[in-house]
C-alpha cells in the first residue's frame, strides 16, 4: 500500500501481481495437478482480484479492462489499474505456463503502449542466485539473452523472451522503497520515465535488463 500511495500524482499505469491468491493456486497445482490452461486463467484472475482490492483502497485510481480508456483516465487526474484477463484471452504472445506472471504480462502491455516498463519486486533487482546465498552476484545491468540462462530470479522466466522479441528494456527495483520507484519514473507529475538509452547513477541498487 505504501508504494501504491506514493504513486499519486505520477503518470503511470498499474498492473498488479496475483499475490497470495496466485501463490495458493501454484501450491494446489503442485499438490493436485491442474491443466496449464486452468492454472494460467485462474492466476490471471487472481491479478484481477488484487487490482480490484487495491483500487478499493485508493481514491486516485480507476479500474479499467480496456487499453483504449487509459488516456482518458490519466487526463482525468487518476491512475489506471488494469484488469488483464480480457486483454489476454486467446493471446499467442502469452502462453499458459507458470513461467508467465504479471512480469511478462506487463512487458506485453508496455510494448503495445510503447511505454517504459518498471517491475517493483521485494529485492533490489536481479541476482545470479538467491540474494543471501554464498556467491550471489548482483547485476546493475544485464542483457536479456544472458538472463535466459538463469533459473527463475526476481522476475519470471518468460520476461527475457518478450524483451528480446519486442526489443525493449526493463527496470527492476525494490518496491519496499517507494522513493526508488519514484526516482526511476521521474517523480511526481512527470510525463515519462527516464530515457532507457542510458543508465543513471542513482545511489541505490536497481537492475536494467536490456532487450534491445
Amino acid at each position: 500500500m505504501e508504494l501504491a500511495n506514493s504513486l499519486k500524482g505520477t503518470n503511470c499505469l498499474i498492473i498488479t501481481g496475483g499475490g497470495e491468491f496466485a501463490n495458493l493456486i501454484r501450491k494446489y497445482d503442485g499438490e493436485i495437478g491442474f491443466s496449464n490452461d486452468v492454472t494460467h486463467e485462474t492466476a490471471i484472475q487472481s491479478m484481477d482480484i488484487t487490482a480490484k482490492l487495491l483500487n478499493d483502497k485508493l481514491d486516485f485510481t480507476k479500474i479499467t479492462s480496456s487499453l483504449e480508456n487509459l488516456e482518458n483516465i490519466l487526463d482525468s487526474g487518476k491512475i489506471p489499474i488494469l484488469i488483464c484477463s480480457d486483454i489476454l484471452k486467446d493471446n499467442s504472445n502469452i502462453y499458459p505456463s507458470w513461467n508467465v506472471t504479471s512480469d511478462s504480462i506487463s512487458a506485453y502491455v508496455s510494448n503495445i503502449l510503447k511505454a517504459k516498463l518498471l517491475i517493483a519486486t521485494n529485492v533490489d533487482g536481479i541476482y545470479s542466485r538467491e540474494p543471501n546465498s554464498v556467491g550471489s552476484k548482483f547485476f546493475d545491468e544485464i542483457d536479456a539473452k544472458k538472463l535466459l540462462t538463469f533459473n527463475e530470479t526476481s522476475v519470471d522466466l518468460m520476461l527475457s523472451e518478450l524483451l528480446i522479441k519486442f526489443g525493449n528494456n526493463c527496470f527492476v527495483v525494490n518496491g519496499s522503497f517507494p522513493e526508488r520507484v519514484l526516482s526511476l519514473i521521474g517523480g511526481k507529475n512527470s510525463d515519462k520515465m527516464i530515457d532507457d538509452d542510458y543508465k543513471p547513477n542513482y545511489n541505490f541498487r536497481y537492475t536494467l535488463i536490456r532487450g534491445e
